[in-house]
């Protein structure tokens, strides 16, 4: 079985007894690793799997749980599927991305850790926040029955197409 499907499995099962503890084992390690990229400046992900593993202090299906969750944040994704503790990779880590994406994600412990303090001024991560609030918010479809009509007559839609 691969490591992503090991991983996945552990998700899909995460209620578990033993699941549940390697769950807020791997939520403990993944703030550690952003804690490690974020204050070294790390801009990529270099080398073999098992060895980025050990580097971040984790087992190999932690790692790739990891690697799950930085994916969208990378210059291009990993096919993590086909990854194997002997695979290499060599992604660059895009910080904006990163940063909007662990706010998607509602992930408070990781988009408000310190680090980021000296990655991202407090304006570019208001401005990121800004854009996650714009891209996220409700917006309303519906015509009411007094707005113009949307085929474009200038009519109120009542008079209009809503009489039909």
């Amino acid at each position: 079985m691969s490591l992503f499907k090991v991983w996945q499995e552990k998700l899909e099962n995460q209620y578990t007894k033993e699941n549940q503890e390697f769950i807020e084992n791997y939520l403990e390690k993944e703030k550690q690793a952003y804690k490690k990229i974020l204050s070294t400046g790390t801009t990529s992900l270099t080398g073999r799997i098992d060895e980025l593993a050990k580097e971040y202090d984790m087992d190999t299906v932690t790692f790739m749980g990891f690697l799950d969750g930085i994916n969208t944040s990378l210059d291009s994704k990993l096919d993590l599927e086909t990854l194997t503790e002997e695979s290499e990779i060599d992604k660059a880590i895009i910080l904006y991305k990163l940063y909007y994406n662990m706010l998607a994600a509602k992930a408070h412990w990781l988009y408000g850790l310190e680090e980021w303090n000296d990655l991202l001024t407090a304006e570019e991560r208001a401005s990121i926040r800004k854009q996650y609030n714009e891209d996220h918010r409700a917006v309303r479809t519906k015509v009411g029955r007094n707005d113009p009509c949307p085929c474009g007559s200038g009519k109120k839609y009542k008079k209009c197409c809503g009489s039909l």
